[in-house]
């Protein structure tokens, strides 16, 4: 009987690791539907980006105050959960503060110190985004497109970081007093349970046995609120934690908007040019494959990159609030883009649950989720892409679907089709003859 506790902490683990791996092998098949592209050139610009820009959060500079309580928060909680190495063995094999054997006195008492000093860091910037979040009144966290879900889940993710900090401090406190009187060894150096949850829990002067029971309480509460944070993420836009990186690896390290070229119109305008070629013989031959669709209409057109992208946004609305379309009114907005995206791949991957394999459903990317007046609303200034904190890519996204619509659908607006008209009749965007172009320099 002694050891149920110590089966029950494996069974959990197991359960909630095993969980969190079947999350992320979803993910990543649903990544791998879209197209295949090559990311892997310039390693080591690759390697510092991801280094600069996940890890030291150097875009989040840009908004110095939201920034630093990301920072507290990000840095703080991250660093919290190294503890949860020491409260796996601790569960497994019924030890207590496991990492003091490792670290010594001396280094253990100035690491969980540093702990709860972090701790209280996460909590104030916790506390602050809820406010913020919730009563300030920031315009790019209160636009229509975040109401329901997208709103009540960043809300619950403060909660839930908050109760495990809470729960962190009731365990530390509990077992700090219970050092004092010898029920447990001496370890570890507990600053701000000293000062504020110790005096208060000793005013009660609870028995040993209440102690024990609050301290083993917060402790399961820690571990398997942990356990949930991290399967959670599956649900929710805070899959930006594990997914920045990868993000900003695979990061566009080109000009901003550059448009890239496809091979296949490449091939095809060699060939027009060619005038000893013959158009007929590689399909004569079969060695020519059918060309590809131009551009995207659903998410199996995009490139895998961009689904990862889909994955990565936190829905900060950074984007959103540089954008000119949307802040002259229009219906675009870059975040909703990569969140449209993402709801569409998320659909997709639940009917490949269901039917072993994608069965059609009659719905596409284009025109069911992102629609026509939302992609011709984008100036493609890149505003979007520059002010993402993790280098995401909406314009990229826009420019695919643009393309389908253009190149598949013959479906420009038509000021678009009156330019590209007087671009293949007069070699210019302007309705004049070639012969007068150059008459506005005759006086």
């Amino acid at each position: 009987m002694q050891y149920i506790d110590n089966i029950l902490f494996v069974i959990l683990l197991i359960a909630g690791f095993g969980l969190f791996a079947k999350s992320l092998q979803k993910i990543y098949r649903n990544i791998r539907l879209g197209r295949e592209i090559n990311r892997s050139d310039r390693k080591n610009e690759r390697w510092e980006t991801m280094a600069r820009v996940a890890m030291g959060q150097s875009r989040m500079s840009a908004r110095p105050i939201a920034g630093i309580l990301h920072l507290f928060v990000y840095v703080g909680f991250v660093i919290i959960n190294i503890e949860l190495i020491e409260i796996i063995v601790d569960g497994i094999f019924g030890t207590h503060r496991f990492l003091s054997t490792i670290f010594g006195h001396t280094f253990y008492n100035i690491f969980t110190a540093t702990l709860e000093i972090l701790a209280v860091l996460v909590i104030i910037g916790v506390v602050l985004f809820f406010i913020r979040r919730n009563f300030y009144g920031v315009k790019r966290l209160t636009m229509k497109e975040l109401f329901g879900w997208p709103k009540n889940d960043a809300n619950w993710i403060l909660i839930i970081e908050f109760a495990l900090m809470v729960a962190f401090f009731t365990m530390n406190s509990t077992d700090l007093i219970l050092q004092k009187r010898g029920v447990l060894e001496a370890h570890g150096s507990f600053p701000i349970s000293q000062m504020t949850l110790v005096p208060f829990l000793e005013i009660f002067s609870f028995d040993n046995i209440y102690l024990e029971i609050f301290e083993r309480g917060a402790w399961w509460f820690h571990f398997v609120g942990i356990l949930f944070f991290m399967n959670y993420l599956y649900y929710s836009k805070h899959l930006h934690i594990i997914l920045a990186f990868p993000s900003t690896w695979y990061a566009n390290l080109d000009l901003y908007g550059k448009f890239n070229n496809l091979d296949s119109v490449t091939k095809e305008i060699k060939l027009m040019m060619d005038p000893n070629a013959d158009p007929y013989a590689a399909s004569a031959e079969g060695s020519e494959e059918a060309p590809s669709k131009f551009g995207a209409e659903d998410v199996f057109d995009l490139n895998q990159v961009q689904l990862l992208n889909a994955y990565s946004c936190t829905e900060c609305g950074r984007c959103t609030s540089v954008c000119p379309a949307n802040i002259t009114g229009k219906k675009l907005s870059p975040r909703l883009i990569l969140m449209k995206t993402r709801d569409r791949l998320e659909e997709v991957g639940k009917n490949i649950d269901k039917n072993g394999k994608f069965e059609d459903d009659g719905k596409k990317l284009l025109n069911d989720y992102i629609t026509k007046e939302e992609l011709w609303a984008c100036t493609t200034c890149n505003a979007c892409t520059q002010a993402c904190p993790v280098l995401l890519d909406p314009l990229s996204i826009i420019f695919e679907m643009r393309r389908f619509l253009v190149m598949e659908q013959s479906a420009a607006p038509q000021e678009l089709n009156l330019m590209m008209t007087n671009v293949e009749n007069n070699a210019a965007p302007w309705q004049y003859n070639q012969a007068d172009r150059l008459n506005w320099a005759k006086d």
